[in-house]
């Protein structure tokens, strides 16, 4: 035990002053303030990047320059990098191909995206200096396609948290507001966006892990369904877990750059770098002018109620809609409470051990993962009494109902679980049918909408108490559905929690108690606009149509200036 927990001191050590000497191994011009130029191309969106690139009126090198330097200024604020890969990536832009769809494009990695010569450790000092021998799937494509990879980003221990926290690179600050987290898993590629440090990153995605990230920092993201999007090749915390869909989904600091780089990626035919990925070439969809658009909103998921600021942004929106001659309903799905069981199950099935094997003693697990793994690794008799008395004597059955059935799944009760997820999957198949939605007769909705959290972005450590409030994100992944998230407005002051308000269950007075108003101003919020499986040029739209109508009504959202 003190051997592993030297020999993880020494990773660490070791691996932060790597960081560090690459840093300041770079060339002076990285080092310096931005020139007007930098600004110049830091202000464009990608698709003018990439036809300057295209024409020779930019070069590839100027543009990495302008993109190396701010991302430095991005990691100086909130400590969002992981691995520095700019000085090889200053020889790949030299000679990268220059007529590719996405020429010229610097693109940020999430940490576990496999490129050869770096470690992919994920936070796990066990998994330090072990360099990977190749590149993955989705990097070979951005290659060809001539963007440039030039940096990875944080992430929490274990991947499993909305915050960004480990031993071996630290704390990711929100690029916001200092003392709060930036999201996660994808916290670092939050951070760095948000921050113009890079307009296009990849992210992951299996319970929220890029839209959550979206919501805290304030960019933009679309949750891909199962097999559309590149992913093979990349390391995980949970290799084989497949009940909970996890996939591999670009984030944007703007919406336009995130179309985009969607567009660039399939003139690449990803189905021919990744066998899991469906042949389905983009397709141009138009949203229907003939009849107003429905959209069913999802108010509450009756664990967590949205928090005044979130509740705010989404009534904005929907009376946007109202205003422009749309049809707001609200949703009656199957219980979402229902589908948070079955997921946080799937997703844990081998009671944590995938993802605890790599942590050495003494190595910091996320503040959210610690009551969980513990959870699942205590005598299943503890729990089954420690549920029964938030059932029966604390009168909790909302969290009695997550915990009683939180410990490792035999092969038969794995099989019992897809079962019930299939079996949910089938009844909220049945809200787009319309058998579910307002009236009898009623033809179903076109999108739906919610928050993408209760809350806001929640203070460092709060995932203690916010692990089993994922519920408006991991909802969506248990039915593999698109999900995109946008950010709307910010926290003001005048968001407060009304008097009346008295929580339903030990979560959500513990979320609540997170929630500061006042505190929390100035903090991004955004909604979720969500569509079916494999609609992500849809759920597209819907989100261009309601960024559209939001600047119309002058309340478009402001980011960070540059």
């Amino acid at each position: 035990m003190l051997l592993s927990y030297l020999a993880h001191r020494r990773a660490c050590h070791d691996k932060q002053r790597e960081r560090t000497e690459r840093i300041a191994s770079l060339p002076e011009v990285y080092h310096k303030p931005l020139t007007p130029q930098d600004k110049d191309i830091l202000s464009r969106p990608i698709s003018a990047i990439i036809s300057s690139v295209q024409t020779a009126s930019l070069n590839p090198s100027d543009v990495l320059t302008a993109y190396a330097k701010r991302a430095l200024q991005a990691h100086a604020q909130t400590n969002c990098l992981t691995e520095i890969m700019i000085e090889p990536a200053e020889r790949w832009a030299r000679g990268a191909p220059r007529s590719g769809p996405l020429a010229g494009v610097p693109v940020s990695l999430k940490d576990m995206l496999a490129v050869k010569g770096y470690d992919a450790c994920m936070g796990y000092s066990s998994m330090t200096g072990k360099p990977l021998s190749y590149d993955g799937a989705f990097v070979r494509l951005l290659r060809h396609a001539g963007a440039i990879p030039f940096v990875k980003t944080n992430v929490p221990l274990t991947m499993l948290s909305l915050e960004a926290t480990n031993d071996v690179f630290g704390t990711t600050e929100n690029p916001h507001k200092k003392g709060y987290s930036p999201g996660g898993s994808s916290g670092g590629e939050g951070a760095l966006l948000a921050l113009g440090g890079s307009r296009i990153g990849i992210g992951t995605d299996v319970a929220g892990s890029v839209r959550v990230p979206s919501h805290y920092s304030g960019v933009y993201a679309i949750r891909s369904s199962m097999h559309r999007f590149i992913k093979t090749g990349s390391v995980t915390s949970i290799p084989g877990q497949e009940g909970i869909p996890a996939t591999h989904s670009p984030m944007a600091r703007t919406l336009e750059d995130l179309e985009t780089f969607w567009r660039g990626v399939f003139q690449m035919k990803p189905w021919e770098y990744d066998h899991s990925v469906l042949n389905i070439p983009w397709r141009e969809v138009k949203l229907p002018v003939d009849r107003p658009l429905k959209w069913g909103v999802l108010w509450d998921d009756g664990v967590v109620a949205p928090s005044p600021a979130c509740l705010r942004a989404l009534k904005t929106v929907t009376e946007v809609l109202e205003k422009n001659g749309h049809e707001i309903v609200t949703l009656n799905p199957p219980s979402p409470y229902e589908g948070l069981q079955i997921a946080s199950q799937l997703l844990l099935a081998d009671g944590g051990k995938a993802a605890g094997k790599p942590i050495r003693s003494f190595e910091t697990n996320d503040a959210g993962m610690i009551p969980a793994f513990r959870a699942l690794w205590l005598p299943r008799f503890i729990m089954k009494i420690y549920a029964w008395y938030q059932r029966y004597i604390r009168r909790d059955p909302i969290y009695a109902g997550l915990v009683d059935n939180f410990y490792e799944k035999s092969v038969p009760e794995y099989y019992a679980l897809v079962a019930r997820r299939e079996d949910y999957r089938a009844r909220w198949f049945r809200v787009w049918r319309g058998t579910q939605v307002g009236a009898p007769g009623d033809k179903g909705v076109d999108f739906i909408l919610t928050v993408p959290n209760g809350l806001p972005a929640v203070p460092h450590r709060g995932m203690r108490h916010g692990w089993k409030a994922c519920g408006y994100t991991f909802l969506f992944n248990l039915l593999d559905y698109t999900a995109g998230v946008m950010p709307i407005t910010h926290v003001e002051r005048t968001d407060i929690v009304p008097r009346s308000f008295r929580a339903r269950n030990a979560i959500e007075r513990e979320n609540y108690r997170m929630y500061d108003a006042t505190a929390m101003e100035g903090l991004p919020v955004g909604i979720q606009v969500v569509g079916k499986r494999l609609e992500e040029e849809r759920v597209l739209e819907g989100m261009k149509l309601i960024e559209k109508l939001m600047k119309g009504a002058g309340l478009a959202y402001t980011g960070i200036p540059l």
